[in-house]
């Protein structure tokens, strides 16, 4: 801030030095003025946005996210798959109308039933938690910060080390098979930057993001095609490792109409439950199981970056930092959306008592 503080000739030195102080009280006095405008406005803006312990002191004593982890490590000890299951739940919500728990509402045409959903898993995990929080303190956190909470600590228990949440999201109420419009396994690199372009991410964050395939499954359906027909070729994709072709058709046959072996996104098995690096050092090497993947590690737009994150050692702390922005995709706060009392169902209208 630039301060102008003028003075003219004439006047005797003691009347300036007088002028000059009462002109500096003055500067002094609006200055403080204007900061503590600015500060009452900036303190208003982090009440109404996330932040981290967005819940500390608003649930009867109990910690919030505590109590959400004692679900998720209970169900991780006793299926590990499941954190694969919590981080794509989190990634499919936030990617349709933002991370609003959309996801999690029923109906016969709701996000649930769009085909890309039809797979998706941890809708139980979320609904205990609920239950347990609802306990707790009823009303009080939301079913979207739940998702967030679940999956950061999927990402822990996968030895993916501890990224903050901001929590403070609350839950929306429009949920539509139709608005479901996500990525395709399928995509190009150019495309699927530009679906991550539509929701802010940049292409380095997408391809940080990405790499949670480092503890994902997937189906033959989804890359049968690579195996046998490539591009209506007739022949496998090219840019796949030929070892790896030969081992996926005896687990994926041409004409099996069924999918019956889950196959892991990371093919270094000794870490197919554990987020690392791993998953970029087997995309370099041709053994990207998705069309997507590894076109990647191909890419002239990405190729630098997967490079990068295979032979460094700073992918844990990136990608929990890229999880923490797609956490912040169109979330609703303050008093928009509402906390959902069952996180299947919108809360009931409250009845208006009509007097006189």
């Amino acid at each position: 801030m630039d301060i102008f503080i003028s003075s003219a000739f004439g006047y005797s030195q003691k009347k300036k030095e007088k002028e000059m102080k009462i002109s500096a009280a003055v500067v002094a006095a609006a200055f403080s003025l204007a900061f503590s405008f600015i500060l009452v406005n900036f303190t208003g803006q982090c009440d109404a946005a996330l932040q981290q312990g967005f819940y500390k002191g608003k649930c009867n004593s109990q910690d919030v996210e505590a109590i959400v982890a004692s679900v998720v490590k209970r169900r991780f000890n006793d299926k590990p798959r499941v954190a694969a299951g919590l981080i794509r739940l989190f990634f499919h919500d936030c990617f349709v109308n933002g991370c609003d728990a959309s996801i999690l509402l029923d109906g016969d045409s709701s996000e649930k039933t769009a085909p890309p959903n039809l797979s998706v898993s941890g809708y139980d995990v979320i609904d205990e938690a609920k239950g347990l929080l609802e306990e707790a303190c009823a009303g009080v956190v939301s079913c979207a910060d739940i998702i967030a909470i679940a999956a950061r600590d999927a990402v822990q228990l996968s030895g993916g080390g501890r990224y903050e949440v901001q929590t403070g999201r609350r839950d929306g109420s429009v949920s539509l098979a139709s608005n479901v419009d996500l990525p395709s396994p399928r995509f190009s690199v150019s495309q699927s930057a530009d679906a991550f372009a539509k929701k802010g991410i940049g292409l380095t964050d997408m391809v940080l993001l990405l790499g949670g395939h480092t503890i994902g499954f997937t189906n033959c359906s989804l890359f049968r095609d690579r195996l046998y027909n490539f591009d209506n070729t007739g022949k496998p994709d090219p840019t796949m490792d030929p070892l790896l072709v030969m081992k996926l058709r005896l687990i994926c046959p041409r004409n099996s109409p069924a999918d019956r072996t889950p196959v892991s996104l990371d093919q270094n098995l000794a870490s197919t439950f554990i987020v690392d690096n791993s998953f970029y050092k087997q995309i370099r090497l041709g053994r990207g199981i998705l069309q997507i993947d590894q076109a990647l590690a191909l890419d002239p737009l990405t190729n630098n970056t997967v490079a990068s994150l295979a032979n460094g050692n700073d992918f844990l702390a990136r990608f929990g930092q890229a999880m923490v922005k797609l956490g912040a995709v169109d979330v609703l706060t303050d008093s928009q959306g509402e906390i959902r009392e069952s996180c299947h169902l919108k809360n009931k209208p409250r009845s208006t008592l009509l007097f006189g």
